[in-house]
């Protein structure tokens, strides 16, 4: 009998257990080999152990496990490290799970010995990060598939656990030997780091939102991770520090650390959205990877990053969602200087009144030859009053994306309601286009006083003495749902993502101040 006829006789032997279980083996030692060559892998095959909800695949987790795997491959072979990383990504994008929870555990199926310091701005979500690793390590799947990989029994608590290789050698009274592996050691900011040291060091969302607005704790943060976390290195030539986070604040670790220009600093950024946002995107070429401008159109299409605008306010969502924090406070409107009315004045009581129109500046995004929703800078139409009691009143801000054609339908049509008693002026961008857009509006408006104009100097310069007036308590909106917006963006200007409501307040408060220095207005409809 040649030596495959016996193997298929000792197949049609085995039971029917022994056939399961010899498929079964079979199954782990693909999924385990799966799993070595790909962090991504790994994730989608322990998914369910740490979650009840479906693993949502999408781009951005393959990369960062690209990242992942080409770090702890050098740090495996000892090789001097290229770089330390800094990913800036929103919430609710699966970041936690990658980095802080799948990634060690799957670093130790490959490599036991290695030794992991992580931490958060709270010990409590650190230690949950580090529970939900160990979770994996003893769920039955794990087991399964890496049986020579498990956790000393008496070194097993969430804040410091350490892990085992079960070799096939065997040692007294013929028990496997464990060889003693990498440990993972949990803390937070400001916690007690002495004695530790890590192969690769994980900071996860080291200062919450709360935390960003106080400088104090900024400035603690940021000492206790350059004089305390940076020395806590097993070889200081070969271990890496691996940062994630949602921006929060300018000085928050991200830009602290980004602040010192070091070469040695690789810096993964990926805004929600690319619309408003696409100049933070780091590298440049991952805009391919976006689905209509949006970094996860699953778990954050559109309407989503609406609703998070409008709870996290303008200042929140361009940290956290763009990626690009600005001052809390652009410091020079104080809002709540602003005054209101239910009721509009009598005519008799109005000297003046304009319609302000800052048009969209760049080009209309167009999605198989027709204007793609959403998409471009905005145009805002202002609508301001010169009173007889030298005082300044908004009664109207119309404001929206649109292409050029529906632009001026809309101008049009905002016209009409107005009437022609209100004089209507646009800015006339540089340029022939700029000057073929401005004529276009003036014949658009035949029939009403319009003139475009060409503004000098830049808008900060533009809006300051408008700013003087409702500093001094010389500015009345009427009440609308438009007060909001109106209001959140002088907040923030001049750092406000969007300033075009500003621009054109500015404006039309420049074209009634000089009515009331000199006499009626005017300007040119050239």
């Amino acid at each position: 009998m040649d030596k495959t006829q016996a193997i298929i006789k000792q197949g049609q032997n085995l039971t029917t257990l022994q056939k399961k279980r010899i498929m079964l083996g079979n199954v782990y030692m693909a999924q385990r080999e799966l799993n070595n060559r790909s962090l991504f892998e790994f994730i989608q095959c322990f998914w369910s152990e740490i979650s009840s909800e479906e693993f949502v695949p999408n781009w951005h987790i393959a990369y960062i496990c690209k990242e992942l795997e080409a770090i702890a491959e050098r740090v495996a072979r000892r090789v001097p490290k290229k770089e330390d990383v800094i990913i800036n990504i929103p919430p609710g994008t699966t970041k936690t799970i990658i980095v802080s929870i799948m990634f060690p555990v799957w670093c130790w199926t490959k490599w036991y010995w290695m030794r992991f310091i992580c931490l958060s701005y709270s010990a409590a979500l650190s230690l949950e990060s580090a529970e939900f690793s160990r979770d994996i390590i003893r769920s039955d799947k794990f087991k399964a598939i890496y049986p020579d990989v498990v956790i000393k029994q008496d070194k097993d608590n969430k804040g410091n656990y350490k892990v085992m290789l079960r070799t096939t050698e065997r040692g007294v009274g013929f028990t496997p030997v464990l060889k003693p592996g990498g440990n993972r050691y949990s803390t937070s900011v400001g916690g007690t780091l002495t004695g530790f040291h890590g192969h690769i060091l994980i900071w996860d969302d080291p200062v919450n939102p709360q935390q960003a607005v106080s400088p104090v704790e900024m400035d603690n943060t940021n000492r206790w991770m350059d004089q305390t976390l940076s020395t806590r290195k097993v070889d200081k030539e070969v271990s890496v520090t691996i940062g994630i986070m949602q921006r929060l604040h300018q000085n928050d670790p991200t830009g602290h650390i980004l602040g010192k220009k070091k070469g040695n600093v690789k810096h993964i950024c990926l805004p929600a959205e690319l619309e408003d946002y696409g100049h933070t995107l780091k590298p440049k070429e991952l805009a391919a990877h976006y689905t209509d401008g949006l970094l996860d159109p699953i778990r954050m299409p559109r309407y989503v990053l609406k609703d998070l605008e409008a709870d996290l306010g303008q200042y929140g969502y361009a940290g956290q969602m763009g990626q690009d924090p600005t001052p809390p406070t652009g410091g020079m409107f104080i809002i709540g200087m602003f005054n209101y009315t239910e009721t509009m004045p009598p005519a008799h009581h109005i000297i003046e009144s304009v319609r302000y129109w800052d048009k969209a500046g760049t080009k209309e995004v167009l999605e198989m030859g027709k204007p793609k929703q959403g998409q471009g800078a905005r145009t805002a139409g202002v609508k301001m009053h010169l009173l007889e009691n030298g005082k300044w009143l908004i009664s109207d801000v119309v404001k929206g994306r649109w292409a050029a054609v529906e632009r001026e339908k809309k101008i049009r049509a905002v016209a009409e309601a107005d009437g022609v008693k209100v004089t209507i002026y646009h800015e006339q961008e540089p340029g022939s286009g700029g000057k073929e857009s401005a004529e276009a509006t003036n014949t658009n408006l035949d029939g009403f006083k319009v003139y475009a104009e060409r503004p000098v100097g830049d808008k900060i310069y533009r809006a300051d003495p408008y700013s003087v007036q409702v500093n001094n308590g010389n500015v009345i909106l009427l009440k609308g749902e438009w007060n909001k917006e109106f209001v959140e963006e002088h907040r923030f200007f001049p750092f406000s993502r969007l300033k075009d409501q500003v621009d054109a307040a500015g404006a039309a408060y420049s074209k009634l101040s000089r009515l009331k220095r000199a006499g009626p207005i005017g300007g040119s409809k050239k």
